[in-house]
């Protein structure tokens, strides 16, 4: 398999090779990086509260050493209580000072945590809206959701709780280790002597754990598709039956997450005995070598209490560790998938050398266009058109002839593989992209509503609207009456009850927002499908007085629509066979001609 992966390529596999994995984590890292970058001091208070109070904490066991050996003879001995007093204020200080430190760093770890949360979730948002219509129809939404849900979940738990347990588990080891050390290194040698199955064992689990979350965030990001595709398709769900070829396929989905999250509990089922009968043999040696030393009296009673209880320190945060590596591999496996999605580039680029269009006039000129799209056949061979500013042009034409596809490439959704298209002589590849959505705007025939009233949504291409241009726009397109009639009129919000709106009244919604919009080029895709024929009459008297001074193209199945065009394409097979005035075409006998008399007869 190729070692080179980029974005989401490969994202449903779980067998990476080693360069691949390492590409990948260097590039989670990098992500990682970016984001604690701006957080640099909350990161180093952070870190020097945990240090303190690790450095606290572990004071504890050689305090028990000297009372037992020092303290407590002086006591016995010499009636002198002072020492003792001494080690308990110290052990009760150290204990104080430290529970007070780790307080202060739950807050600021908090903080910093949320921080970057709020960082990391803006940008995959922000980034998901820049890139290219092309990601979107391959990407399903579903896993989009995945990357800002359950990853983003993952993410969190790692750096709640996680990361604490990871820093504190190496600070507090390696503190119990020197101080181990400086009690009694023959302790120490036999920690050491046990740190090679520990780190045999660390390993394995590792690299186990590694493969296995990743199989997890594949399959927990099918289950979400797969929820997100049936809610959203409830219609043909319900229409088609599906309900139990829907549940049979969720339930398999199901059963196999379920799966990849019992290996991965098996995994940390032997993980956590291995360590804790590592941690118990260690304990015991240390025990047994110390007690001899003890009988020899080579060793003190209260310096083999305090090696007993460093040894049983050391490995008691390692749990925590575990627990650590536990939610490090889930979250490892979701970083990958949010900075795959974070590391795709729009197809369609800002450009570098932008051109000025202030005011638009709508000619448009499409010169040897070349397009396919990605992996699939040529759509558009060799095509090249010229339309005038302020012309309205029909786009007829057998499903799949490409009308849709010259339509996506105006509004510039998508370049062309070859070739170029200009507004006002000007390549689009060189408009800014704000420039080219205000001179360029396109009607589709799935008229989308988005939360909010009726007159939010109507200004949606022209935020700055007042109330009488939004009204003066709905009524240009024949919706003004039922706004009206609606409960709180332009004020209803669309998504309330009372203010559901029919196919058909979305769709002159929609047309009212285009015309408040004004661009230069208006492209109505099918915009008229979702009407009925009174609606549709009544567009197409709107149409002739607001298309007017502006290029319009209409691309319609419906060839009473095309009637106020001036020019009619007729497209087949990426190319135009037949371009003249409707009246003409009409009234020849090439394919428009046969169209129109086979639409004219199912009217009858």
């Amino acid at each position: 398999m190729s070692a080179t992966l980029h974005g989401t390529t490969g994202e449903d596999r779980s067998d990476y090779t080693r360069e691949e994995s390492r590409q990948i984590r260097r590039r989670s890292l990098r992500l990682l990086g970016a984001l604690v970058a701006p957080m640099k001091a909350r990161v180093a208070l952070a870190a020097t509260l945990l240090l303190l109070s690790t450095a606290l904490r572990v004071v504890g066991p050689a305090l028990i050493a000297y009372g037992i050996d020092t303290a407590l003879p002086a006591a016995l001995d010499e009636a002198d209580w002072m020492p003792t007093i001494g080690v308990v204020a110290v052990y009760v200080l150290s204990a104080v000072g430290a529970a007070g430190l780790i307080g202060w760093y739950v807050v600021v770890a908090a903080r910093l945590t949320q921080a970057v949360m709020l960082d990391l979730r803006t940008r995959i948002f922000h980034h998901t809206q820049l890139l290219s219509l092309e990601f979107h129809e391959s990407y399903t939404s579903g896993r989009i959701i995945s990357r800002q849900t359950s990853d983003l979940d993952a993410i969190r738990q790692l750096l709640d709780g996680g990361l604490n347990g990871l820093v504190t588990g190496v600070l507090y080891g390696g503190f119990t280790f020197v101080a181990l050390m400086l009690t009694d290194w023959h302790s120490g040698v036999i920690l050491v002597a046990m740190a090679v199955p520990l780190a045999l064992l660390m390993r394995w689990f590792y690299r186990r754990s590694q493969v296995v979350y990743r199989e997890s965030r594949v399959v927990s990001a099918r289950v979400i598709v797969q929820f997100v595709e049936t809610m959203t398709g409830i219609r043909a769900v319900k229409a088609f039956r599906r309900e139990r070829r829907n549940d049979d396929e969720f339930g398999r989905l199901s059963g196999e997450y379920r799966d990849v999250n019992m290996r991965s509990i098996r995994l940390f089922g032997t993980f956590e005995p291995g360590l804790m009968a590592i941690a118990s043999t260690s304990v015991a040696l240390v025990l047994l070598w110390g007690g001899i030393r003890v009988v020899d009296g080579a060793l003190e009673v209260g310096v083999l209490l305090a090696s007993v209880l460093y040894v049983r320190n050391f490995f008691a945060p390692l749990q925590e560790v575990a627990f650590f590596v536990n939610s490090f591999q889930s979250a490892t496996a979701a970083l990958e998938k949010v900075s795959g999605v974070l590391e795709e580039r729009p197809t369609v680029a800002e450009p570098a050398d932008a051109v000025d269009l202030p005011a638009p006039r709508g000619r448009l000129h499409f010169d040897g266009v070349r397009f396919a799209y990605a992996g699939g056949p040529t759509i558009l061979p060799d095509f090249s058109l010229e339309i005038e500013a302020g012309q309205t042009v029909a786009l007829v034409g057998t499903t799949g002839a490409g009308k849709s596809t010259l339509a996506k490439l105006l509004s510039r959704f998508y370049d062309p593989t070859r070739g170029a298209i200009t507004l006002d002589d000007v390549d689009l590849r060189r408009l800014r992209t704000e420039d080219l959505r205000r001179a360029v705007v396109m009607v589709t025939q799935e008229a989308y509503l988005f939360s909010g009233t009726v007159a939010e949504n109507i200004a949606l291409g022209r935020p700055d609207a007042t109330l009488e241009q939004i009204q003066e726009s709905a009524r240009a397109v024949g919706a003004d009456e039922f706004i009206r009639a609606l409960p709180d009129g332009y004020d209803t919000d669309v998504n309330k009850r009372g203010g559901r709106v029919s196919a058909g009244q979305r769709q002159l919604i929609s047309f009212a927002r285009a015309f408040l919009a004004d661009p230069a080029v208006l492209i109505l895709d099918e915009a008229t499908a979702a009407l009925d024929i009174p609606s549709e009459r009544q567009i197409q008297q709107a149409l002739q007085t607001l298309l007017a001074d502006r290029t319009a193209i209409i691309i319609a199945h419906r060839l009473s629509t095309v009637a106020i065009a001036d020019r009619v394409l007729v497209m087949e097979h990426g190319r135009i066979v037949e371009d003249d005035v409707p009246a003409a075409l009409i009234g020849g006998e090439g394919r428009f001609a046969r169209l129109h008399a086979a639409w004219r007869d199912s009217l009858v």
